[in-house]
């Protein structure tokens, strides 16, 4: 096979040869989304072995001579002359133009969304270890050492005895 066939099963086996399969796995939390995954995975497994026995070999020439002995030099020569005036229409792709600067900006939106999440991640493991550390505290802790954690608190409460206002 040669031309934009091959073209196709080439790239297909490289960016198989890419793929971390297990890595993706890892990422997955529920029984349902890892069933749709093996399922997924299993399918991709499968075109691409398709693509690469059934599309990636040459077809075998044809023996015109051995024809022309059984049937008849006449009727071989005129299918002879069909076989060779088909030609096959070359692969235009037209769609990855179309589509290529929507997954580039795409990207960089999943790229602006990581960077977001693993902020907020992060934020919210130093919030999870400040919790922590306050359950473990808290039962032999002193109003002055929470209120030097949090001053706004400190400060609400003593405006609140400044203006006399006790909460009711």
């Amino acid at each position: 096979m040669s031309g934009p066939g091959k073209k196709v099963v080439d790239v297909a086996f490289k960016a198989s040869k890419n793929i971390d399969w297990e890595g993706m796995a890892k990422l997955l939390i529920s029984d349902e989304a890892r069933k749709e995954f093996a399922t997924f995975r299993r399918t991709f497994d499968e075109v691409n072995s398709t693509l690469q026995t059934k599309f990636s070999q040459e077809p075998e020439p044809i023996d015109w001579e051995y024809y022309r002995k059984g049937i008849g030099s006449r009727l071989v020569d005129m299918y002879k002359e069909a076989y060779e005036s088909v030609e096959i229409p070359k692969f235009v792709d037209t769609v990855t133009p179309q589509y290529k600067p929507k997954f580039d900006a795409l990207l960089v939106e999943l790229k602006e969304a990581e960077e977001k999440s693993l902020k907020e991640s992060e934020r919210l493991e130093k919030e999870i270890a400040e919790v922590q550390e306050l359950k473990q505290k808290i039962s032999t802790m002193t109003a002055d050492e929470y209120f030097e954690k949090h001053p706004e608190l400190k400060k609400k409460f003593d405006d609140e005895i400044r203006n006399d206002y006790w909460g009711y």
